[in-house]
């Protein structure tokens, strides 16, 4: 209006188009203005201007909003449109305290800088009209700030207020199922029934909240009892829950909270963040996060969470409203029905969700936010796909490519890459989970059918048994592999934008990759350059007897381990707590399917090694949920006094042979820490003490491999990637010890380090046509070296027992 232009704004399907008409200058000023006084938290993306011939200037000067045309969104998995969910702005938080405001202790209050989106959207573009909040008319109140452009909620949306708005409702126990009543929402109702809710959690009861993307169970963090019977009735006896809290000084005397952590924690993506115990660690919230390093904190991420835990006045366990295993509760009646027999209470309101959203989870490594789960208030916003290194003729080419990555079957997250951009879908969960793989087939059919007109190429996993990939194969688009570690790897350099060479640690649970001997990966360094990427080294390979069943036990693993280094290793008296474990016949039937190679595939995983050590201490024998044994282990490594020593974990070359037809190649020898470890046990020292000395053991091998690996391939830049690096002590000595080195390192940060990065990573190895196959010409033993190198194990040269090949 300051510069008198006329024309018109319409929000259309992943842009904005805006028709203006005025004099020159004052057109020139409007784009030289517009990336500067962009209100908050509204990002601006590189404008393309084109100017038209002069017509006719309006006298009237106005700018005209129009409604684009919607688009229906069904599974929704990516809207390339539509931005991520916000929490509450501080000028929201202001009216919603402030007892002579209209909107006073409104629960859904909002404004343009802050509320629903994703969550809410039922169309594209983003439009009240293609919301959930479609039926809800604004009153005459709301309609004159919605049309007044000097107002904050001038087309904000998603406004309302008591007179117009979403309700409340809260059902308790049997009255739950019986139907609801009409009738006009008043602001006293709201108060009335939040203080309801918060008696019912101070007696210890379990209240079924419908949260943003989904319902959420709270219960008194303080009440052990309460916590005790939540895990019960949601059948999760172990894995950590998260704490709401409604302000950081709630939890500042049972946590650490540096100033980045502060940051992170008042994001308005309102995430979950991970801080660290205050030492000495202590169960200052009993049964919240048995035996993890950290607690799990979030501030409240709507309006209604803000009420409701300032009413309460103490942190409440606030978790996903379901059942351990399945998909999130979104309608009322669902959860009723879903959450029966776990939840006493509901307290649910009349705006549909129109899709689940997790919460996000991150923590805060060398000062920046590393992601371990990207969903709500970071989905779905576009991410930047760098240029691709030496291709910079072709980008055009290359740009109007469309790309559907399905990424792996744990931790599913797929992605949509077109141009420039790569949008990555929130977490769904595990493909094991029949909602899940339907969820996940829907949402890929609908990107395709949107954005697939032109031709589509769809990537996916190499692992032919995982369910993204048989999903990808099915579909009438070509279709790429690529192998699981290296697309872990190149999530990390897309995100940083690196450009070969690299060496690449690659650490997880399992992942499938070439390797006849030990196909089950995990532990890898990778070299990847403009010429594709080849294995330097990897973990030493040991048996997994039970394959599938020794990722959920411990126990197996480290059995496996015992085995694998010999007969006095296996009857250590170091072992006892895993050779206990077993009764003798089980022992017995598993050693013996171990030396016949029945059903006892052999792996270089490296988190099945935290595994092994975790039972080895006695901290996991079967896990409840996956990653409990790394976790304990880190726990239990928190715990240690500083400086507490390192074990050996040396680099030994692993022999050709004719057999196996492959070249030598450097193997992290696990057997000397484990002697170590055992003989530690033996004589008594601690097990944090134990559990550090392996960490650091770990850290201090990696940057002697890294060291060695760089000067052979004049790589100085070290990836980080997989979900081992998860575990905060791994990541940040890592980090330490590869800097001391100098090198270089990255990990994961706006994009998980598990496997819901996974996708991204198989973008970048089709934009940047990678190989997908293996090089196989591998440095010989005087190009890799380590010094301390191990000696050779008898069982590496024996055909029938190449344990340790």
């Amino acid at each position: 209006m300051a510069l008198e232009l006329a024309g018109e704004v319409e929000n259309v399907r992943g842009s904005v188009r805006i028709d203006l008409e005025g004099e020159r200058d004052r057109l020139e000023s409007f784009l030289e203005r517009l990336p500067r006084e962009i209100p908050p938290p509204a990002q601006l993306e590189p404008l393309e201007p084109c100017w038209l011939p002069p017509t006719a200037i309006t006298p009237a000067a106005t700018v005209r909003i129009a409604a684009g045309a919607a688009t229906p969104l069904g599974i929704g998995l990516v809207a390339p449109s539509l931005a991520a969910d916000r929490a509450p702005c501080a000028a929201c938080l202001a009216e919603l305290s402030d007892p002579a405001d209209r909107r006073f202790g409104y629960p859904f209050i909002s404004c343009c800088s802050c509320g629903p989106r994703f969550s809410i959207a039922t169309a594209e573009p983003f439009a009240r009209a293609h919301t959930s909040l479609a039926s809800f008319v604004l009153c005459p109140s709301c309609r004159q700030e919605f049309d007044d452009p000097h107002n904050r909620r001038f087309h904000a949306e998603t406004i309302g207020c008591p007179a117009c708005g979403p309700r409340l409702s809260l059902r308790i126990g049997a009255q739950a199922a019986q139907p609801q009543t009409s009738g006009s929402p008043r602001r006293e109702d709201s108060a009335t029934l939040i203080q309801r809710a918060c008696e019912l959690l101070g007696d210890g009861r379990i209240l079924a909240l419908q949260g943003i993307g989904g319902f959420q169970l709270l219960v008194d963090a303080s009440n052990a009892a309460a916590v005790a019977q939540l895990r019960r009735r949601k059948q999760r006896p172990a894995k950590p829950f998260a704490l709401l809290v409604g302000d950081p000084a709630w939890i500042s005397a049972h946590c650490l909270l540096d100033a980045d952590e502060l940051e992170a924690l008042q994001h308005l993506a309102a995430p979950i963040v991970l801080l660290r115990r205050r030492a000495p660690v202590a169960e200052s919230f009993p049964g919240v996060a048995p035996g993890s390093p950290a607690m799990g904190v979030m501030l409240p991420a709507s309006p209604l969470h803000h009420l409701l835990i300032r009413a309460f006045g103490r942190p409440l366990v606030a978790t996903s409203g379901n059942r351990s295993g399945e998909t999130l509760c979104t309608d009322p009646a669902e959860a009723i029905e879903r959450l029966a027999g776990i939840a006493d209470a509901w307290l649910c309101h009349d705006r549909p969700i129109a899709r689940p959203l997790d919460d996000s989870v991150l923590q805060v490594i060398d000062g920046r936010p590393a992601l371990i789960r990207r969903a709500r208030g970071l989905a779905p916003e576009a991410l930047p796909l760098p240029t691709v290194p030496g291709a910079e003729a072709t980008t055009s080419e290359l740009a109007p490519q469309v790309l559907v990555a399905l990424g792996g079957d744990l931790k599913s997250a797929p992605a949509l890459a077109i141009g420039s951009r790569v949008w990555l879908a929130p977490h769904l969960g595990d493909l094991a989970e029949g909602s899940c793989q339907q969820r996940l087939a829907e949402g890929v059919a609908e990107l395709l059918e949107r954005h697939g007109g032109g031709g589509a190429l769809l990537v996916s996993d190499a692992h032919p048994g995982y369910l993204s990939h048989q999903l990808a194969a099915t579909q009438p688009f070509e279709h790429r592999e690529v192998p699981h570690h290296l697309a872990h790897a190149l999530a990390v350099m897309a995100e940083h934008r690196l450009d070969a060479p690299v060496l690449a640690y690659c650490f997880d649970g399992l992942g499938y990759g070439h390797d006849p001997v030990a196909p089950l990966w995990g532990g890898e360094l990778l070299q990847i350059d403009g010429d594709g990427w080849r294995r330097l080294a990897s973990l030493r390979p040991f048996p997994l007897p039970g394959a599938e069943r020794a990722m959920a036990e411990p126990r197996r693993a480290a059995l496996g381990l015992l085995a694998a280094a010999g007969s006095a290793v296996l009857h250590h008296p170091g072992a006892r707590h895993t050779l206990a474990a077993f009764s003798q016949d089980e022992r017995q039937l598993l050693l013996q399917a171990i030396a016949s190679r029945c059903n006892s595939p052999l792996s270089s995983s490296v988190g099945r090694l935290f595994d092994a050590v975790a039972s080895l201490l006695g901290l996991a024998q079967v896990l409840s949920h996956e990653g409990q044994g790394g976790l304990l282990l880190e726990g239990a490594a928190a715990r240690a006094p500083a400086d507490p020593g390192a074990y050996p974990l040396p680099l030994r070359m692993a022999a050709a042979t004719a057999k196996e037809g492959l070249p030598a190649m450097g193997r992290l020898d696990w057997q000397p820490l484990i002697e170590a470890l055992l003989a530690d046990q033996d004589a008594g020292v601690p097990t944090s003490v134990c559990a550090a000395r392996f960490h650091n053991g770990m850290s201090q091998a990696f940057q002697a491999l890294a060291v060695s690996a760089s000067r052979h391939t004049g790589a100085a830049r070290v990836v980080l990637a997989g979900g081992c690096f998860q575990n905060r002590i791994l990541l940040e000595g890592s980090i330490r010890a590869l800097r001391a080195g100098g090198l270089t390192p990255f990990w994961g940060e706006r994009v998980p380090a598990n496997d819901g990065g996974l996708a991204l990573g198989q973008v970048w190895a089709v934009r940047c046509s990678l190989p997908i196959n293996q090089r196989e010409d591998l440095p010989s033993q005087s190009q890799l070296h380590v010094p301390g190198r191990s000696r050779s194990h008898p069982l590496d040269h024996e055909p029938a027992t190449a344990i340790g090949a």
